[in-house]
């Protein structure tokens, strides 16, 4: 494929990303799209992932409905190549299978599988928007009388890759807004070019009232929210894809939210959607205080082991000892029941990850949005949630050691 095709494709992909839409449907528009540029076999696997914890949070191949297990098992339990977690903490953000093991797959599992599944080849690309969240993975693979992929088509897929992290994004922000999960899940309005409200969602004025300076009698919006619509307008003149205006805003009864806002594609007049949430923090942070009882130390470490890092890196991002992140673990696996760094990391996919994954799986097949983040404990949690019958499966090794990280 020419250059000229190839910038035609990575436009057309950045414009997708702008359109408002559901998440399935942005995916298989970018699929279409990249059938011409990077052939690969029968249809990619897209997955988005929770950015605080870099854990799968939903799966999309029309050919795979339901993930199996098994791979599941082997993403978070084997010692293998080429893992999600691990291509999304790279700089480049992009692995294959057969670079990965130095052009000889046959020993890693991950390969085996492929194979089973009618594979061989795989490309692994991390979807990282500009400002350095990941939000989802694509995986592409192909049979083994294929050519290898090569080096153009892996910047290609590279250069897509912030345009398909922020389609990704704003499908699920739409998602939440337009069916929401709970009384404090984001509320949405749709405004035109000339500030008129042209649809909202019924939460939406829960947060509008409470916003300062806004009189909805007098059909006055706040002065954030129309600050966020024309950050969202002007971002749109500039490159593709338009980053989302931003800006945390305290309300009358003195409490954060957070405003996105996003310019839509129209053939008439520009549109802008307003997106407003809760300023809270990542959700696996009040997931792990609440369910297992750890401490703030503790939380933060937690999240760096589920992010693959190392207890070099933890020690550096925490400003503290080796030895003091070795004490930390002891006392984080007696809380949440577990023996290794890997155990950790299965035990919270299991438990909070793949119900939301299974969950999305069934959203997909009923034309329902998708939903991200772990599956947030029920208000009165046990102290300590069972242990997936996978735990130990893979990994009986005990120790704490520095070689323990992320499968």
């Amino acid at each position: 494929m020419s250059e000229d095709a190839k910038t035609r494709a990575l436009d057309k992909i950045s414009r997708l990303a702008t359109e408002q839409g559901s998440l399935v449907t942005f995916w298989d528009n970018a699929t279409e799209v990249l059938k011409s540029t990077v052939p690969h076999y029968t249809y990619p696997c897209w997955y988005t992932l929770d950015p605080a914890s870099l854990l799968i949070t939903s799966h999309y191949n029309p050919f795979m409905p339901e993930l199996p297990p098994d791979s599941l098992a082997l993403e978070y339990y084997s010692d293998d190549v080429n893992q999600i977690v691990d291509v999304a903490r790279t700089e480049s953000g992009i692995s294959t299978l057969h670079e990965a093991t130095n052009g000889d797959p046959s020993g890693s599992p991950r390969w085996q599988a492929n194979i089973a599944l009618g594979g061989d080849q795989e490309m692994v690309a991390a979807l990282r928007t500009k400002s350095g969240e990941v939000w989802g993975a694509l995986g592409l693979y192909r049979e083994a009388d294929q050519p290898m992929f090569d080096a153009s088509e892996k910047r290609f897929i590279q250069a897509a890759a912030p345009h398909l992290a922020e389609g990704a994004r704003r499908s699920l922000l739409f998602g939440e807004a337009i069916d929401p999960e709970g009384p404090h899940s984001p509320g949405l309005l749709v405004l035109t070019a000339d500030w008129n409200v042209e649809s909202s969602t019924p939460g939406v004025q829960q947060w509008l009232d409470d916003l300062p300076d806004g009189d909805a009698d007098a059909g006055r919006l706040p002065s954030a929210v129309l600050t966020v619509a024309a950050r969202a307008l002007r971002n749109a003149q500039g490159e593709h894809p338009p980053e989302v205006a931003m800006a945390r805003v305290l309300t009358r009864s003195g409490t954060w939210v957070v405003l996105h806002g996003a310019a839509l594609q129209s053939r008439t007049e520009p549109r802008v959607a307003v997106i407003v949430e809760p300023a809270h923090p990542a959700r696996i942070t009040s997931l792990l205080m609440a369910a297992y009882g750890l401490t703030e130390r503790e939380r933060d470490l937690t999240r760096l082991v589920l992010q693959g890092c190392s207890t070099a890196e933890i020690a550096a991002d925490l400003v503290v000892s080796p030895h003091t992140v070795q004490q930390h673990l002891k006392s984080i696996f007696d809380k949440t029941g577990v023996r290794s760094r890997r155990d950790l990391v299965g035990k919270m996919f299991f438990t909070h990850y793949e119900p939301r994954l299974r969950d999305n799986e069934h959203r997909i097949q009923v034309v329902k949005p998708l939903r991200g983040g772990p599956v947030l404990p029920s208000p009165d949690p046990p102290q300590q949630v069972g242990v997936s019958p996978l735990v130990g499966s893979y990994d009986d090794d005990s120790r704490p050691a520095e070689d323990q990280r992320i499968a």
